[in-house]
């Protein structure tokens, strides 16, 4: 029995301190986890459709060329980009359960659209707009979650999450492939098209069962599943250490004069680089230029990265709560990536190595839950700069992915992107020292309120132990008045 619940503690966490509150966290995790994955899933699942669909006769029927692919890609993030500060905008305005599963059917529908576009240049437009819809739910979702989560809860929550959305990228190129085999053809459609449809048949009903279930934040939640009780029980859990202020100018103070917003956005701008692979879809177009794999194998072959990526994740998220230390998670993310990206530079090596190169690389994804759970724990003490913070590091990190895969990752490189990979060997080695400023940052601040602590601490037994000297000196001296004036 100890084994089990020590076993509990590693996977799960420390039990929650009372029945209500258990009972509260099983509520949480089995609403807020199951639509906020869910969604995610079918975000990614109708973000990396247009990877598998373009290795699986979309070039050839589209007629695309030179960088099209890559065009696509920087569109999508363009739209991410512009999408993202009116989707957190609305997100106060908006209820959250109102406001996501909305954006989840527009994405749903521009998805259907997809299945019908006759030329490139519609594809752009569809994806624009599709990534404005989809830039609400990650940093959205990060914003939920360590708004119910105390910092010892949110890593491996964190970590579900991301997989989820992996979960989604895995199942894409497996359904692509599926479709393929049966539909292709069928209806006058190509098996391609016939994957969007297919995506946005997935989409809408998790969208519906958003509108049910999802709970908003503490402060405001509606839930019929969650009493006035534990509404209550649900701030007070997180709200001991958190500093409460009212919506003003003196944010934009308090957030830029702080070293939280400038460290974690730039941790993320260049650690979520390392995603270059996944997000490319390089080995689905390595495997294509270099020839010999059927498009079934094109399709499923990479699947094995996003598997590694799951795997990965899930245990390091699982990792680092229970440890409390997130740096390492970045270290083992930033190496693996470079044997990777040595594997893949040196070109004459065996074609079952560059197999196990791309796969590790999956190890990349584990490092977007950790940063984000570090983030939210580095900034648990104001909930506004929180926002500020979550919203600017996935900013600033599509900002970069904009233009990043133009110049480093052109389709016109496969099968070799040898630019790439020596790009790829410079971003790890960015992490590692960025990695690196923000754990030390963070130590120095936790030392220097541990100091202001001991400070007032000392100073109030210093008054203390005053107050008491001079009450006993009072004592003394009325005795002596009361033992003299006894004395003829």
């Amino acid at each position: 029995m100890h084994l089990l619940q020590r076993f509990r503690r590693v996977v799960w966490g420390e039990p929650p301190n009372s029945k209500e509150e258990k009972t509260l966290l099983l509520k949480i995790d089995w609403f807020i986890l199951s639509y906020c994955c869910l969604m995610y899933f079918t975000n990614y699942l109708d973000r990396s459709n247009v990877s598998n669909a373009y290795v699986s006769g979309m070039r050839e029927e589209l007629n695309m060329k030179g960088n099209q692919f890559n065009k696509i890609n920087t569109i999508f993030t363009c739209g991410y980009i512009v999408g993202m500060i009116p989707n957190n905008l609305m997100l106060q305005v908006v209820p959250p359960r109102i406001w996501f599963p909305l954006m989840q059917i527009t994405w749903g529908v521009l998805t259907f659209c997809t299945s019908a576009v006759k030329n490139i240049q519609q594809v752009y437009g569809i994806r624009f707009l599709q990534g404005m819809a989809e830039s609400s739910t990650f940093v959205g979702t990060h914003y939920i979650l360590g708004s119910w989560y105390k910092p010892t809860e949110l890593g491996k929550r964190s970590g579900l999450f991301t997989s989820s959305g992996l979960a989604g990228t895995l199942f894409s190129g497996v359904l692509q492939a599926a479709v393929y085999r049966h539909l292709n053809g069928h209806g006058g459609r190509s098996g391609w098209r016939w994957l969007f449809i297919i995506d946005g048949i997935i989409t809408l009903p998790i969208a519906l069962y958003g509108f049910i279930v999802f709970p908003d934040v503490p402060a405001t939640t509606k839930a019929f599943y969650i009493t006035k009780q534990e509404r209550t029980l649900a701030s007070e859990r997180l709200e001991s250490d958190t500093e409460r202020h009212n919506l003003s100018w003196r944010l934009v103070r308090r957030v830029l004069g702080r070293w939280r917003w400038y460290a974690c956005s730039l941790l993320f701008a260049v650690s979520g680089e390392t995603e270059s692979f996944g997000s490319n879809n390089l080995m689905g177009q390595w495997l294509k230029a270099i020839g010999g794999y059927t498009v079934e194998q094109i399709d499923n072959y990479p699947s094995g990265m996003t598997a590694f990526a799951i795997v990965s994740t899930l245990v390091c998220a699982t990792w680092t709560d229970h440890t409390g230390a997130r740096w390492p998670v970045l270290v083992y993310m930033s190496i693996a990536l470079i044997i990777s990206s040595i594997c893949i530079l040196v070109w004459s090596s065996p074609t079952g190595l560059k197999f196990f190169a791309y796969y590790l690389a999956g190890a990349s994804y584990a490092g977007q839950a950790t940063t984000f759970a570090w983030a939210n724990q580095i900034c648990a003490d104001d909930q506004q700069e929180r926002g500020v913070v979550l919203a600017s590091m996935n900013m600033w990190n599509n900002v970069v992915n904009a233009w990043w895969p133009l110049v480093f990752y052109p389709a016109t490189d496969a099968p070799k992107f040898r630019k790439g990979m020596i790009a790829m060997l410079g971003t790890c080695v960015a992490t590692l020292a960025v990695t690196w400023m923000v754990w030390y940052l963070e130590k120095r601040e936790h030392r220097i309120n541990g100091a202001h602590h001991d400070l007032f601490r000392t100073q109030g037994d210093m008054l203390k132990d005053n107050h008491e000297t001079t009450d006993h000196s009072s004592n003394s001296h009325t005795d002596t008045v009361e033992v003299n004036a006894a004395v003829p």
